[in-house]
This record gives C-alpha cells, structure tokens and sequence, in this order.
C-alpha cells in the first residue's frame, strides 16, 4: 500500500530552522515527482515547493525562495524540506505529495496532478 510519513514538524522561533522528512512506501519515490504544501488556519492549501522526477527540477514560490531547500534521497526513498529563517506567517500543517507525471516533466505545485499525501506535520513558528 503506498503510503507517505512526513515528520520533523514542531514548535520553533522566529528566526529558527527545521527539517522535514516525508518517507515513502508501497512505490518508488524517485519515479515521482515531490511536492510540499502546507495549510495554515483559515487558509487554502498552498504549493510551495517541488522537485522533479528524473532531472531534479526544483521550483519554488516567491514567499519561501531563498529560505527553503526542497531535495530528495532516491536511494532511501525520501524527501525532504529544509525551512530557514522562519517566519510567524510559515505556521501551518505541512504536507509532502507524489506525483507519476512523465519523467523529467517540470513539476508543478497544483495539487490536482498529485497522487499520493502525507498526514501532515505541524510547524509552529512563535516567540
């Protein structure tokens, strides 16, 4: 069954860095593109990074360019999300997804075109 686990969420202050992990199972990650998306309360969930399959494109929206680093680990079937300089206005629940577009494609941070979700892990960012 194919299944994807992210961890690394917590509470951290202004300024902080995390690390999230999302572990994939029941498929080969490296065949998928890796998108993150998170929610914050009230809001819509909103596409925030991705890294494609084959080539490794990354694309990034503008609020996280710079102080988040999207990567993945093929050969452990991993993703993961490196948050810097965190803001306030980064809390919300985070979410890692998969998506079987043709390899090498460009990615996309539309939610519609991916596959597979995580649960989700909480980033708190407050003083």
């Amino acid at each position: 069954q194919a299944q994807l686990v992210e961890s690394g969420g917590a509470l951290v202050q202004p300024g902080g860095s995390l690390r999230l992990s999302c572990a994939a199972s029941g498929f080969t990650l490296g065949y998928y593109a890796v998108g993150w998306f998170r929610q914050a309360p009230g809001k819509e969930r909103e596409g925030i990074s991705c890294i494609s399959n084959g080539n490794g494109r990354i694309y990034y929206v503008d609020s996280v360019k710079g102080r988040f680093t999207i990567s993945r680990d093929n050969a452990e079937n991993m993703a993961y999300l490196q948050l810097d300089s965190l803001k306030p206005e980064d809390t919300a629940i985070y979410y890692c997804a998969a998506d079987n577009g043709p390899m090498g494609f460009p990615c996309t941070v539309s939610p519609d075109t991916y596959n597979y979700w995580g649960q989700g892990t909480l980033v708190t960012v407050s003083s």
